[in-house]
């Protein structure tokens, strides 16, 4: 009885322990987008500059503009906006 226990233990975790490793690998692999597809976004994070232990600057790209933001601790302003830039082919 105690046998066939330890036996069926001995099979199965580590089965179930390689389907968990499966499971995270693929995720991993084929990334979180795939339930919802590969679209593209509205709202894009340009640059972010660190300003001191809490703050941040932060350049946000929506609608063909860039925002340029303060992210403090509580509280987010916006700072200044111009027309996105556009984009030039080199080559």
């Amino acid at each position: 009885m105690m046998t066939a226990y330890i036996l069926r233990l001995l099979i199965l975790l580590p089965l179930v322990a390689g389907l968990a490793y499966g499971a995270l690998w693929l995720w991993r692999r084929v990334g979180p987008d795939m339930a919802i597809g590969k679209r593209e976004k509205l709202v894009k994070l340009v640059d972010v500059l660190p300003m001191g232990a809490t703050g941040r600057l932060a350049v946000v790209e929506f609608a063909d503009r860039h925002l340029l933001i303060s992210v403090a601790r509580g509280r987010i302003e916006l700072l200044a906006d111009s027309k996105a830039p556009e984009p030039t082919d080199a080559g």
